[in-house]
């Protein structure tokens, strides 16, 4: 099969992925053997490729918004899908199940989580691996391209919607306008949101305005009202001061990313005073992603996605870090 791998972290001008051939991976007793469909290009891609993730398994694969078909099968697997069946490989690949997180539900944070892409290959080839456990059903109606950027753009903004704590029919800024960002949009404003976008890029401007945005302005500049609750989905800690000054009083700043530049001081009363909080998002629990997907069917959210080959994955990637397109980018062998 054909394969990405991480082969030096570093600039992508480094050219950090090689492509070569190989040997299709084995399943183990409790995985499925998965036909890579489609997969989703993510900003966490970027952070592992360039290195800003520090690495947790050599050469390893890229990729965990995996759309794929079910080709094979451990002896332990089960008979939850069939072989031909369509199934989901997200980010969360694995956790202890016996940890006092697992054990109380917050299974994302997990100090022994495993992560596609990451700590297992991942969906920038062929064919790939998934814990069954771990899969996912996927909602129909939606065309493969479509599907991919659901499976991390959109279940880790539904989290962060949530960590956010954005109140019925609140008023949520949004920092930063991509993959991640477009889907939450649909999401809060199918609830009633009053969603008001900060993002520098003109094709995002003009995505989120076509998405039913109250406004859209620049990244730093002030919101036209005060927030009820506002996510940075832009990997910037210079935003932060600017969107906790944009909070009401009570207001929540989620931020999404993975990784996140250095965040400038702070002053209390400018940006936290009258009870004004940050939380931070790890990953997401499989609760969380049953969830979001669940609103994907009922609710037929507009992906915009812009397709490359599989052969052209390191290109994405930089288009990614460019800022050339609105909305995600998927990978189709």
């Amino acid at each position: 099969m054909r394969a990405w791998r991480t082969t030096r972290p570093g600039p992508l001008s480094d050219r950090p992925l090689q492509m070569g051939r190989e040997l299709l991976p084995r399943p183990t007793r409790s995985e499925l053997l998965v036909k890579v469909l489609a997969c989703g290009v993510c900003r966490t891609d970027l952070h592992v490729v360039e290195g800003e993730l520090p690495p947790h398994r050599l050469n390893v694969i890229p990729g965990h918004e995996v759309i794929g078909e079910v080709v094979g099968a451990g002896a332990d697997a089960g008979h939850r899908f069939e072989i031909g069946q369509r199934v989901g490989v997200a980010w969360l690949r694995g956790t202890c199940g016996h940890c006092r997180y697992c054990i109380r539900g917050d299974e994302n944070l997990c100090p022994y989580s495993s992560y596609t892409g990451w700590d297992a290959d991942g969906g920038y080839a062929e064919y790939t691996t998934v814990p069954v456990d771990y899969a996912l059903e996927l909602p129909t109606g939606y065309p493969i391209v479509e599907l991919a950027p659901l499976l991390c753009a959109g279940i880790i903004g539904y989290r962060s919607l949530l960590r956010a704590d954005l109140p019925e029919g609140g008023r949520l800024g949004i920092y930063g306008f991509g993959g991640s960002a477009h889907l939450t949009a649909q999401v809060a404003l199918a609830r009633g949101a009053r969603v008001h976008v900060m993002t520098r890029g003109e094709q995002a401007r003009e995505l989120a305005f076509s998405l039913g945005a109250t406004s859209v302005q620049g990244a730093t500049d002030p919101p036209p009202e005060p927030l009820d609750s506002a996510i940075l989905f832009a990997p910037i800690g210079d935003l932060v001061p600017p969107a906790l000054e944009a909070l009401d009083a009570g207001g929540t700043l989620a931020l999404a990313g993975i990784h996140l530049s250095d965040i400038p001081s702070l002053n209390y009363q400018r940006h936290l005073f009258r009870e004004r909080q940050i939380r931070s998002v790890t990953a997401n629990t499989r609760g969380d992603a049953r969830e979001f997907l669940a609103f994907a069917q009922q609710h037929r959210l507009r992906v915009t996605a812009h397709r490359y080959s599989l052969d052209a994955a390191d290109r994405a990637l930089a288009d990614l870090a460019g800022g050339v397109f609105g909305g995600a980018a998927v990978l189709v062998p």
